[in-house]
């Protein structure tokens, strides 16, 4: 009940964003060429504001896609960490470097 609750409400705020979005557009619009004539040069049109789609389903990771990812994080706090320790030692990590 709660995810359904969420997600309504998620649903409501991106079409209410999406709505303020195109208003804004239209308001944008109108002003140029509205400066446009003022300044003596014709209307300009505009292209057709792209139409939403759907958002694919992102990919389920693996446990060891999942893993590599965090070892490699790690590494790069580790590296970073000793580098704001250490600004003369370089930002390679002793594991890459024994390779």
């Amino acid at each position: 009940m709660k995810d359904f609750l969420e997600r309504l409400l998620r649903t409501r705020y991106v079409g209410l964003l999406e709505g303020e979005v195109a208003r804004l557009r239209a308001e944008n619009r109108a002003l140029t060429n509205s400066l446009l004539g003022t300044a003596g040069f014709p209307p300009v049109d505009f292209p057709e504001a792209a139409k939403p789609q759907q958002l694919s389903r992102p990919r389920k990771r693996s446990w060891h896609q999942i893993q590599a990812w965090r070892e490699t994080e790690a590494t790069r706090d580790a590296d970073t960490e000793r580098q704001r320790r250490d600004p003369r030692e370089p930002l390679v990590s002793k594991k890459k470097a024994a390779r």
